[in-house]
């Protein structure tokens, strides 16, 4: 075997997978790019809705990749749409907890069958994609769910409940209902 299977073969394997919305995607490419540029093998997942979005709007051969960070997609578990819309939140939040953890895990099985990629050591999943810690259990591999929200949506979350004690939120005096 020439040493360049060998050194791929030892090589810590990360499989990244994002919640599928531009606000998500974007924070964990990043740490995908990261984690690659310290040395891991990396398995990027999309849906495969946005996966076809990338491809259709960047070039058939945009997503190839290296050969040490590759892409990869799995169903949403959402019918066919509009390729030029956004998918709708609220169902594409029901779907991806209900649809996506078997081919999640078909996934995993597969990256573990290929001879040309180390076997997967650890998993990072957007921390709305919690689905990903079953597989992570059965496959004995540690999981890190990455919570990507910007610093002004984690210092909302994180004051939160004092915002609410001083009568900051919810919004008073306003006509419009959020659903």
């Amino acid at each position: 075997m020439d040493s360049s299977k060998v050194e791929t073969k030892n090589k810590p394997h990360v499989v990244c997978l994002p919640y599928p919305a531009q606000g998500h995607v974007n924070p964990m490419t990043k740490l995908a790019k990261l984690l690659h540029n310290k040395g891991f093998h990396v398995t990027f997942v999309h849906s495969e809705f946005n996966y076809r979005r990338l491809l259709r709007s960047r070039g058939p051969n945009s997503l190839d990749g290296l050969p040490s960070f590759r892409f990869e997609a799995i169903p949403d578990g959402l019918p066919e749409s509009d390729a030029d819309t956004t998918q709708d939140i609220q169902a594409l939040c029901l779907s991806t907890r209900k649809h996506c953890l078997a081919p999640f895990k078909q996934l995993l099985s597969k990256l573990n069958s290929s001879p040309d990629v180390p076997p997967v050591t650890c998993i990072v999943s957007d921390g709305s994609m919690a689905f990903t810690l079953e597989a992570a259990q059965e496959l004995g591999v540690p999981e890190v769910l990455f919570w990507t929200t910007s610093a002004c949506g984690f210092l909302a979350y994180l004051n939160y409940r004092q915002l609410v004690e001083k009568g900051v939120t919810p919004l008073k005096g306003t006509n419009q209902s959020f659903k």
